[in-house]
């Protein structure tokens, strides 16, 4: 019986010291991998800040969902499903928000971990 309890107590360690996001079912990547991921043209990069945010520079490409905007779940349920999804927001707490409730609605998602004040790449005005 100790040695059932200890392998899954073991078990147990070794699965809670995966990656947590990898959990929430989305990849969360730094800045350099982000870059690579939405170098596909078939991603579809989404920036969760605000308007006001989004209109001071976001990267090429991307479109804006508020995350707390009215609007945030219709426009997220619109994405093409068979396509994958960048998703990121300016520090990246909104970004992870908004990738879990992506994954919920069967997108495939990586999220760029540290949001776009770690990107080091073009921004559009």
């Amino acid at each position: 019986m100790k040695t059932i309890l200890y392998i899954l107590f073991a078990a147990t360690m070794i699965v809670g010291c995966n990656n947590s996001n990898a959990t929430e079912g989305f990849d969360s990547v730094d800045a350099k991998r982000f870059a690579e991921v939405i170098e596909n043209e078939e991603v579809q990069i989404i920036d969760t800040r605000t308007p006001a945010e989004f209109s001071e520079g976001h990267i090429p490409g991307a479109v804006n969902i508020d995350i707390d905007g009215a609007d945030f779940e219709a426009k997220v349920a619109a994405l093409d499903k068979s396509r994958p999804v960048a998703v990121y927001c300016r520090g990246g707490r909104r970004s992870k928000e908004a990738a879990k409730h992506m994954v919920s609605c069967g997108l495939d998602v990586t999220e760029l971990s540290e949001g776009i004040l770690s990107w080091s790449g073009e921004v559009e005005r």
